[in-house]
């Protein structure tokens, strides 16, 4: 093989490494981002339970039957004060409606 055919191959698997890379560099993302909203949306489970199923009967709102749409629309009205609440109301404010929004498409019925 000369030095063109040499070159030409080491810039094609350079390429090829480079392009296959991208893709780990995606998955890692996305898995990354996963995390991410599973993270933001176990912060419920203190109070609400793990997957926001809760306990009957335990003084707590069992969440998890509640539409996405619907579990978003409440988490907006104890954050704008709409709706009235003991600690809610004070969490809410923490969070920005992104995060809002992931924490309803990711404890939400869709």
């Amino acid at each position: 093989m000369n030095g063109l055919c040499r070159s030409r191959a080491r810039l094609i698997a350079i390429a090829l490494t480079l392009f296959l890379s991208s893709f780990d560099v995606t998955a890692q993302n996305q898995q990354a981002q996963t995390l991410y909203n599973r993270a933001l949306a176990a912060t419920c489970a203190n109070c609400h339970g793990t997957d926001a199923k809760g306990i009957e009967n335990a003084g707590m709102p069992l969440i998890n039957q509640l539409t996405e749409k619907n579990m978003l629309t409440q988490l907006i009205a104890f954050k704008t004060g709409a709706r009235a609440g003991t600690i809610m109301p004070q969490l809410m404010k923490g969070y920005t409606d992104e995060q809002l929004q992931t924490i309803a498409s990711v404890l939400g019925q869709k």
